[in-house]
């Protein structure tokens, strides 16, 4: 492609090394692509709250999509200037139908709304849940699980111990055909579910909208299932040389693993 408009990245085991850090291979490398005025947007599973230090680290201050395109964040006003959530008779439809075919399931729910991020209870949980990513410092609000699908949430996860993520979605997506989006980050039993058509693919275009770039244009970056549709819609969809067969297969190119500063060794191409 000719020098990408906007550069876009998914965040663990893509910009984020085995180590959970940014090399300085990658770090020199983002800035380069910032010194030309180039957009370089983070597009994530994470919700806004974990974002601020993988950007302070970066030196990013524009917009991030977060909740696997739930959410559009601005970095620098701690913002959401655009949430899509699942509204609660939704929620409690979902939870019923998984937790009838996969017994043993538990569950949680993201919370952002417009404006500046200052929920007192970003993510509620019912007893019993383990987030397989961890906290990452985050204080979890247990309540039953009614009250847990009583609020419009931008993501609903549902955790299973002794199944993998893959065995989940082959469940869910029969079960639930179009009425969501269901997607997962980890293979470690978790799937993470959004309003019908939210994925990494809508987040973006609404970014690559606000920043006046076009589509084909677009370079994006990812490892996991939930980038699959991020990859498919930008112009060139580069998969990272650890990432899941299935996202290998969708993207334009394959390019070193996370531990090998595979983001970097593509963009200097250009930058």
């Amino acid at each position: 492609m000719d020098t990408p408009g906007l550069v876009a990245s998914d965040i663990d085991g893509t910009l984020l090394s085995p180590l959970q850090e940014v090399t300085a291979g990658t770090l020199a490398a983002i800035t380069d692509v910032v010194a030309t005025g180039t957009p370089f947007v983070l597009v994530s599973g994470r919700p806004p709250r974990w974002i601020p230090p993988v950007a302070q680290t970066t030196g990013l201050t524009g917009y991030a999509v977060c909740g696997n395109g739930a959410v559009i964040y601005d970095i620098g006003s701690n913002h959401a200037v655009s949430v899509h959530a699942l509204d609660p008779v939704l929620l409690h439809d979902v939870a019923h139908t998984l937790l009838a075919a996969m017994p043993g399931c538990s569950l949680a729910t993201e919370h952002s709304r417009l404006g500046p991020q200052v929920d007192e209870a970003p993510f509620t949980a019912e007893a019993g849940f383990v987030n397989p990513w961890g906290d990452d410092g985050d204080e979890i609000t247990v309540r039953p699980r009614a009250e847990v699908l009583g609020h419009p949430s931008t993501k609903l996860l549902v955790r299973h111990d002794s199944m993998t993520s893959a065995e989940m979605l082959e469940i869910a997506k029969d079960l639930l055909g179009d009425g969501v989006d269901v997607t997962y980050s980890t293979n470690s039993g978790l799937l993470e579910i959004s309003a019908a058509g939210i994925t990494k693919a809508k987040g973006l275009a609404e970014v690559a909208e606000l920043a006046g770039v076009p589509q084909p244009r677009v370079i994006a970056f990812g490892d996991m299932p939930n980038d699959i549709e991020m990859l498919r819609w930008a112009g060139h969809g580069v998969a990272m040389g650890n990432a899941h067969a299935e996202v290998k297969a969708a993207a334009d190119e394959v390019t070193t693993a996370n531990s090998e500063d595979g983001v970097a060794l593509v963009l200097r191409r250009w930058f």
